[in-house]
């Protein structure tokens, strides 16, 4: 059996390595030439996604991708502040946390070395079709169609695959642009690197402004003590942040570097944002700053997938396609390409049929899909919310309620001391 992938990401790599460390027939093409050129956030893999890395790749391969990552149980809890910077309280405690950060670049990295030569960089597909007896066909702007038993379609929001197999386009915009971009904790003041400490947070102000400031250090926060084993970009303690603004169409997507940074500054300054909460961005590396589209696919499983079973399949976000606001995208397309690595071991044994492997895959797919697209527009919706006439006058008063409840609480948990 011949397996295609289309898509070189995270999803597309891991069922590609899995594939081969199984002995399929896999090919992966991936229009990309450079897979380190790659942006985003930091991504956190849970136990499950975890789970689903082990059956993918090799141990070796796992215990380099562990000594590459941060541990969430080593970071104080999640803050949430208000567009001042003033805390307004504390998330759960991650000291049992089995949950680790790695860099997207880093993760990229070696998914595609356990591909190895099985991964064809910088082919762009340009079409999709059936051979004479029904099998899938790729086409190619510069090569001939090449033929397979089983295409997957790994290749995110924009597929060409889901497309090809629905019809229509399989997610929308969710009325959100993202911004990202790292700064080095060393570059802050000392006052700004106390108020955000070793954690992750997110800020939020009225009018739809959030800001997203995620922790990262595979060094100091390591999850296995393994230096030699070590491949992360991150090579110290570093905020990787996400800037969140309804989506109004305006030009500032088109800017770039230093000139994107300066308008997001502007942006936020003009919302009532205070100098103290921004000193994030102002310090950071201009050339990781980028802006993103978050786009959502619907959170009802039954409209995910909306095709019969058959011999082109998809997985992450190109059936789910999921905005970061809950950073379980990724992880559930590790846990897509594991399921139907899964299911095809028995086709290759000949118990069972492609049709039925690819139904039962599919199946399983749609409920995960609309497990972490619920999580995950639960936060676009609170940030839209923000962005209504209600919105912009109820923000200020709930960061007020929260921040009254925090102190009370916080004076409440102080020990009392005996009178004499």
């Amino acid at each position: 059996m011949r397996i295609i992938i289309i898509g070189g990401g995270i999803g597309g790599l891991a069922l590609a390595a899995g594939l081969r460390r199984y002995a399929f027939d896999v090919t992966v093409f991936e229009r990309d030439t450079d897979l380190a050129a790659t942006g985003g956030y930091h991504i956190t893999l849970d136990g499950r996604a975890q789970s689903a890395l082990r059956e993918l790749v090799s141990p070796e391969i796992f215990e380099r991708l562990l000594g590459s990552a941060s541990a969430l149980r080593l970071r104080d809890p999640d803050a949430l502040w208000d567009r001042r910077g003033r805390l307004l309280g504390h998330g759960p405690y991650l000291g049992d946390s089995a949950s680790v950060d790695i860099d997207r670049v880093t993760l990229r990295t070696l998914l595609a070395e356990a591909v190895g030569a099985d991964l064809r960089p910088g082919r762009t597909v340009t079409g999709i079709g059936r051979d004479e007896d029904g099998s899938p066909l790729v086409m190619f702007a510069d090569a001939a169609p090449v033929r397979c038993d089983l295409l997957v379609g790994a290749d995110g929001t924009h597929s060409l695959v889901a497309r090809h197999l629905a019809g229509v386009p399989t997610n929308a915009p969710a009325g959100i642009i993202g911004f990202s971009g790292r700064t080095r904790v060393d570059d802050l003041g000392p006052a700004e690197r106390a108020r955000l400490g070793p954690r992750s947070g997110l800020a939020i102000g009225p009018r739809g402004a959030a800001l997203y400031i995620g922790y990262l250090d595979p060094v100091g926060n390591a999850v296995l003590d393994t230096p030699a084993l070590r491949q992360a970009v991150t090579t110290g303690p570093t905020y990787i942040w996400g800037a969140m603004f309804p989506d109004s169409g305006d030009t500032m997507r088109d800017a770039r570097g230093a000139a994107l940074q300066s308008a997001l500054l502007a942006r936020f300054r003009r919302e009532g944002w205070s100098p103290k909460s921004l000193e994030v961005l102002a310090r950071a590396d201009p050339n990781t700053v980028a802006a993103f589209r978050f786009h959502a696919a619907s959170t009802h499983a039954p409209d995910l997938a909306p095709w019969p079973a058959g011999p082109i399949t998809a997985l992450g976000d190109a059936v789910h396609a999921t905005p970061p606001t809950a950073g379980m995208g990724a992880g559930a397309a590790l846990r897509d390409a594991a399921a139907l690595l899964t299911h095809l071991h028995p086709v290759a044994a000949g118990t069972t049929t492609l049709t039925v492997a690819i139904s039962h895959y599919e199946a399983e797919m749609r409920l995960r899909g609309s497990e972490v697209l619920t999580q995950a527009m639960k936060t676009v919706r609170w940030i839209l919310a923000t962005n209504t006439p209600f919105g912009a006058v109820a923000t200020p008063l709930l960061a007020a309620a929260h921040r009254l409840r925090y102190r009370t609480d916080k004076t409440r948990s102080r020990p009392r001391t005996a009178r004499p």
